[in-house]
């Protein structure tokens, strides 16, 4: 299962090992099983604290297996082989199983070691989901951490019967003691903030405590990321506050157009933004939804910004970096079938549509890329295109249209997606030629027809294009003195990673340019 390279590198991790673990493998007769097998047996022969045994007798999945402390509670479990974008996950899993510390911030610690009741996790991942990781090791942690928290990771693949039963449509899917609990990448602190009820509440009062800032970014993408960096540079007191750090780049697969970086991941790229910017004071206030922009009253006041959880900031200067999110088709069913048919992160969901019928809406690149993507591992691809010709690369509709399980429909309107027993069954369309409506049989339907910017909070507060974008100029100053914007919620042209950094390191020049040429007040 592992190449020698990997060996010597999973080796010299587990020398870091500080207790004796357990892998208890629950195998069957089949050919993962064996697998699975042959893996544990590797990473049995690398350390001299860990032995493999087999679990015969316990009613759990199979195949499976258990990493736990000798001789305690703690342990967490993975359902099928954690190879691909888990790999990382088993390793952390066995390390900190070991009682090797984590690196999470010591008050979430112990916000974790606080929680009380019973919590039974189960999350459904696929090994292609670069989103996955994310849950499965903070799930992993809050097991090692806390003893009344258990959490077993299940490739979804690999338990199709299952996935099918709970009608699982969409990963990382989170379940809470046998109920659904969440969809979607989430962070450590976005699910301590769902368990603990009073997290918000204390987050809040913490926050309105803070002094004002001279530099508040609200955004935690490439652009916001930018901003920060340059403006603590310039050694001037800088706040980020985020919805989620790294934005719509957290949900992006391959990234091949960063220059100097020939290939990374959305995830791995965000996991460096947020080091980078921890290497300066800045003040990182994640899990932050900005609600309100109420502008000073005169040049030189402070600005101040309110929360959703209902806290406030003040700054002298704002950069707006908000991003955006993907674009819906706003037609019926779409809402309802959500994670039940209707996906929006091919590489996550895909594996889950495994030798099914699935549809892809919108032939720009994103959409392209999507369909060649699921074609080879679902069983037949619809592409259809609004307009009368795709408007992808064309290298890669020359890729598309030499798939054979691909249909390709333009001037094709999608006007409703359809289903029963709570999943998606099909979806309608018009010709737009012809007039003519169209029903397509399918189970899944995947939206790729671009992004919408996250700015309806600043309506009435500042100058909007009429695609809802933040308007600029070529210093990235708005219509209000003091706040800039910058990335895919401005105006700017070209919506790229590189463009973004760009942007946001040209607010905070901006910014600083505005600080020194106007006194503070009040």
């Amino acid at each position: 299962m592992l190449d020698t390279n990997l060996k010597d590198q999973l080796k010299a991790y587990l020398e870091n090992l500080r207790q004796p673990i357990e892998l208890v493998a629950a195998l069957d007769d089949s050919a993962k099983a064996k697998e699975l097998y042959e893996l544990l047996t590797e990473i049995e022969s690398l350390s001299d604290k860990i032995t493999l045994t087999d679990d015969g007798q316990s009613d759990v999945r199979r195949p499976s297996f258990a990493i736990n402390r000798t001789g305690s509670d703690i342990g967490v479990r993975f359902a099928g082989i954690p190879m691909g974008h888990e790999f990382t996950s088993l390793v952390l899993a066995l390390l900190q199983v070991g009682g090797h510390p984590s690196k999470a911030a010591q008050e979430v610690i112990e916000q974790i070691q606080a929680l009380e009741g019973d919590f039974e996790f189960e999350t459904y991942f696929s090994l292609s989901c670069q989103n996955c990781p994310d849950v499965v090791q903070a799930l992993n942690l809050m097991a090692v951490l806390n003893p009344g928290v258990r959490h077993t990771a299940i490739d979804g693949a690999l338990f199709q019967d299952e996935v099918e039963q709970r009608e699982v449509m969409a990963v990382p899917s989170i379940y809470l003691n046998g109920k659904p609990f969440a969809n979607g990448r989430m962070t450590l602190e976005q699910i301590l903030a769902k368990v603990d009820t009073g997290a918000e509440a204390r987050a809040a009062e913490k926050i309105s405590q803070k002094d004002t800032f001279e530099v508040l970014v609200i955004g935690g993408g490439p652009a916001g990321s930018a901003a920060a960096i340059y403006a603590a540079r310039k050694g001037i007191s800088t706040g980020i506050a985020a919805e989620r750090f790294g934005g719509q780049v957290a949900d992006t697969m391959g990234i091949e157009n960063l220059i100097s970086v020939p290939y990374t991941e959305g995830p791995k790229l965000v996991a460096a933004m947020e080091q980078h910017v921890k290497e300066y004071e800045v003040d990182i206030m994640d899990l932050q939804l900005a609600e309100k922009l109420i502008p000073a009253a005169e040049r030189g006041l402070p600005h101040e910004v309110r929360l959703a959880n209902g806290a406030s900031l003040k700054a002298r200067t704002v950069i707006l970096s908000t991003g955006a999110r993907w674009r819906q088709l706003g037609v019926p069913g779409e809402d309802e079938y959500r994670n039940k048919g209707v996906a929006y992160c091919p590489h996550c969901d895909g594996p889950l549509f495994k030798g099914k019928r699935v549809a892809v809406i919108g032939g720009g690149n994103s959409g392209v890329e999507a369909a060649i993507d699921l074609a080879g591992i679902v069983g037949h691809v619809t592409l259809i295109e609004f307009g009368a010709e795709m408007r992808a690369d064309d290298v890669l509709q020359k890729k598309l249209r030499s798939l054979k399980n691909v249909e390709i429909i333009t001037s094709g309107q999608t006007t409703e997606i359809t289903g029963e027993a709570g999943k998606v069954n099909g979806l309608i369309y018009k010709d737009r030629n012809t007039g003519e409506d169209h029903k397509v049989s399918l189970e899944g339907v995947f939206i790729q027809i671009g992004l919408v910017p996250n700015t309806e909070w600043l309506k009435g507060d500042i100058e909007l294009s009429q695609h809802g974008e933040v308007i600029i100029n070529d210093r990235n100053e708005t219509s209000i003195p003091g706040v800039f914007a910058a990335g895919d919620a401005t105006t700017v042209p070209y919506k790229q990673i590189v463009i973004s950094m760009g942007e946001g390191s040209k607010a905070a020049l901006s910014a600083f340019d505005f600080l020194i040429r106007n006194e503070a007040q009040g």
